[in-house]
């Protein structure tokens, strides 16, 4: 079998990324790399540690000493911190309240961007985040750009939340998720922007299956090339 090729899947808070990278992942064989999940798991660790967020040394300096490791599980990834499971407590409300202020740090993604592409050397893989086919993986081979609306994502979260036995209220969802496009498109270091060479997927009246079908097909079709 073919390595395969990278796919690399970009889009705003609750665009279904992770999901539908997943499912892609497991119709194509092909390794799936949660880069949110990261992020998240630098986020619980320095939240469980009282580290201040907003200070980027010491982030950088937290996650070079962070082991973080990502494994294939029933639910698609397990994600382990320094040999602990922490893939339940990276999804918290916390975690997504601040996961957006740790990224933003210049020495904290440069980083994370090594750790990312060394993840996915040598393989087929698919990998989604905010800005892959930007920065992490100019060079995939496929790229893709997936959207939906404000409304549509909050509803998502919302109902992500509440199979995890979360409360939320949707209206404040809304203004969580259109902050967080904010402060993500906004950012100095790789902001969230669609690659030139991207294929732009609105997900808001698609079914997770749909839209998984259509990135494998072009997946696919790239690989015939």
């Amino acid at each position: 079998m073919a390595i395969g090729i990278k796919i690399a899947i970009d889009g705003p808070a609750a665009a279904g990324k992770s999901t539908i990278a997943k499912m892609t992942a497991e119709k194509l064989g092909y390794t799936y790399i949660d880069t949110g999940a990261m992020y998240r798991a630098l986020t619980h660790k320095a939240l469980s540690q009282s580290i201040d967020t907003t200070n980027g040394e010491e982030l950088k300096s937290l996650l070079q000493e962070t082991e973080i490791v990502l494994l294939p599980s029933k639910e698609g990834q397990a994600v382990i911190v320094d040999g602990m499971d922490v893939s339940e407590e990276i999804r918290s409300q916390q975690v997504t309240a601040h996961v957006s202020a740790v990224a933003i740090h210049t020495g904290v993604r440069e980083l994370m961007v090594e750790k990312q592409r060394q993840l996915a050397e040598g393989m087929g893989v698919v990998m989604d985040g905010r800005d892959i086919g930007t920065a992490v993986l100019p060079n995939a081979e496929l790229k893709i750009f997936m959207t939906a609306s404000v409304e549509e994502r909050a509803m998502r979260r919302h109902i992500e939340n509440s199979r995890r036995g979360m409360i939320s209220s949707l209206d404040n969802l809304k203004v969580e998720i259109s902050e967080r496009d904010r402060v993500d498109s906004e950012r100095e270091v790789s902001p969230l922007r669609q690659a030139e060479d991207a294929v732009l997927i609105d997900t808001t009246s698609m079914s997770i299956e749909d839209v998984a079908n259509q990135i494998s097909e072009l997946a696919e079709k790239r690989l015939a090339l």
